[in-house]
């Protein structure tokens, strides 16, 4: 089994003649990713890698009905029209990899993606992975490896580092999902850990926070209460960040008393979470609470 993506998944990719957009459209298809169109206004009829390319969504699909994902690399102010027409097309899960989204679009598009079912990861993400099956996003596929770990991450780079951390220790990961940096978001993390909780090939749960916000706290407060029943590592980045300071991410910011690195620790800490003091700390308590379990 796998959450969101997997050998069913069948990508489309808007924004795909771009300069990132063709890039990654690539690597996915390295991976084995199933991209069979991307839609750039205006190109449609050119093709990028033996992939068609058309004007609209709504093209695609009806010359692909089996798409169902998009991967949304288009410029910021465009991402709101490229969400509305993905859902009107009837796809089913979108992931946005653009980083600068005005947040009164997100509101808007996320309001819209949920009234007619549809799942949203990012935007302002590096997307999910579910290893030796299907990547949809920018994540460098080679340092994943299937296995028994699910991985939810508001960071990217600090995802790569740690899920090379498990790849190496032999237990690898069921799938990686990066919900992305932003004050608002898609799927949260725990909209997440409830599927991995339902997911019987995933173990235990890597939750990868920062400063800012109180996604982490209210993660916390849901395992706590629910009694999540999968041991759950954590690692909260931040640890040196000043008060009233912005840190990189438009969500990483901490404010009179709330969303710093100690809260959210100590928040996690009594639910139950095992909390790394460093990234390579996450593979030692992995290897710990699962001794015995083989990838």
């Amino acid at each position: 089994m796998a959450i969101l993506v997997g050998s069913g998944t069948a990508v489309v990719v808007q924004g795909a003649t771009g300069r990132q957009g063709a890039f990654h459209t690539r690597s996915m298809l390295q991976y084995g990713t199933k991209v069979l169109a991307g839609v750039t206004p205006m190109k449609g009829g050119q093709r990028l890698d033996g992939i068609p390319i058309y004007n609209t969504v709504e093209e695609a699909v009806r010359s692909h009905p089996e798409i169902n994902t998009s991967l949304i690399m288009v410029p910021a102010p465009n991402v709101a029209d490229a969400v509305y027409e993905a859902v009107d097309a009837g796809l089913r899960l979108l992931v946005i990899i653009t980083e600068h989204v005005p947040i009164h679009d997100t509101i808007s598009f996320l309001r819209y993606a949920r009234l007619h079912g549809v799942e949203v990861v990012g935007p302002n993400c590096p997307g999910v992975i579910t290893p030796g099956e299907a990547k949809v996003g920018i994540m460098p596929g080679h340092i994943f490896r299937r296995g028994v770990v699910g991985m939810v991450s508001r960071s990217g780079t600090l995802t790569y580092e740690i899920a090379y951390g498990i790849s190496k220790l032999g237990l690898g990961q069921t799938t990686a999902v990066g919900i992305g940096g932003d004050p608002i978001t898609g799927l949260d993390f725990i909209e997440v850990l409830t599927m991995f909780e339902k997911d019987n090939d995933t173990k235990a749960v890597v939750l990868i926070g920062e400063i800012g916000g109180d996604m982490e706290e209210r993660a916390a407060e849901y395992i706590r209460v629910r009694g999540f029943k999968k041991p759950v590592v954590a690692y909260v980045a931040g640890v040196t960040a000043p008060p009233e300071k912005r840190m990189g991410h438009a969500g990483a910011i901490i404010s009179m008393g709330m969303g710093d690195y100690e809260s959210k620790v100590k928040a996690l800490r009594s639910a139950g979470v095992h909390v790394a003091s460093t990234p390579s700390e996450v593979s030692t308590l992995l290897s710990k609470l699962l001794a015995g379990v083989k990838a």
